[in-house]
């Protein structure tokens, strides 16, 4: 399983129990992971494939279908770790995705979504969060690392006062709730873990200029470690808080302390390419709201 939280990234504060909301779900945390417990590969027609007694799972794309799969528990809250090997050397047109989604029209989602590259070109990673079916808060960013030439932890903390984004234990993003000033926070639909690896030369490398090369497929992209560590929409009943011990439930308050922040601070003066908070085209009337805090 992926290794302990980095100690630089964060401070947590376990007086903070999580609201009487959560009543109905259960806590668990799948430590020893397990693909054929986990998840369940939804679509592709055999281009999704569990391997090694269910310790890797692969994913492909040719040009008939992608392939994806997603969890077989909802959440309410929750830290999930994934670490992934993205589809190597010409990957254009190609997207894999790693996202957290709730079903039906006002749906809440967190995204991360890696977007290929011809052969030597760094992926772009996309980043969005979707609140009562509204997204429009993208941030993206390249990577200091080759996220094809081994796996690396990308991870979701997603708590009732923020949502973090970390690549190898080092948050990228953060993004608050701000439901004081008016803006929408997921935080009542269960959501669950969705991954897929799929055709959109249309729009994803160089604004759909460069299309994938099919002669090279399939495309496949490589996942292991998933850690869910969460609240499970379950009929038991359970309070979150108490089911773990404190160390397995410090995600429910994570936040970042001040070397987490500078690492923060570090990664988006280096690596992002693209934050919507800073879109004034974009945003003619005046950015929103929660851009003026962040």
């Amino acid at each position: 399983a992926p290794s302990k939280m980095a100690s630089f990234a964060f401070s947590e504060s376990s007086a903070m129990l999580l609201p009487l909301v959560l009543v109905t779900y259960l806590a668990v945390a799948t430590s020893a992971s397990n693909f054929y417990q986990d998840v369940d590969v939804t679509w592709g027609d055999q281009r999704g494939k569990i391997l090694n007694g269910g310790q890797l799972l692969t994913l492909s794309l040719d040009k008939f279908s992608g392939s994806g799969f997603q969890s077989k528990n909802e959440y309410l809250f929750a830290r999930i770790d994934m670490q992934l090997k993205l589809v190597p050397d010409n990957s254009a047109g190609t997207v894999t995705t790693f996202y957290l989604s709730s079903q039906g029209p006002g749906h809440d989602e967190i995204d991360f979504e890696f977007l290929g590259n011809s052969s030597g070109n760094p992926y772009t990673v996309h980043t969005n969060v979707y609140a009562q079916g509204k997204g429009s808060k993208e941030q993206q960013f390249h990577l200091w690392f080759d996220p094809t030439a081994a796996f690396h932890t990308y991870s979701i903390v997603w708590n009732p006062q923020r949502i973090i984004f970390l690549v190898d234990n080092s948050p990228i993003r953060v993004f608050q709730n701000s439901e004081a000033i008016g803006v929408p926070f997921p935080k009542t639909q269960p959501m669950r873990v969705y991954s897929s690896l799929w055709n959109a030369d249309d729009w994803a490398t160089q604004g759909g200029r460069v299309k994938a090369d099919w002669t090279k497929a399939p495309f496949t992209a490589s996942y292991r470690n998933y850690n869910a560590n969460g609240c499970v929409k379950s009929s038991a009943g359970s309070s979150c808080a108490s089911t773990n011990s404190v160390n397995d439930q410090a995600w429910q308050t994570q936040e970042l302390d001040s070397a987490g922040r500078n690492r923060l601070r570090w990664v988006q003066s280096k690596f992002m390419i693209y934050n919507y908070c800073t879109d004034l085209k974009r945003f003619p009337q005046g950015l929103p709201a929660e851009c003026k805090r962040s």
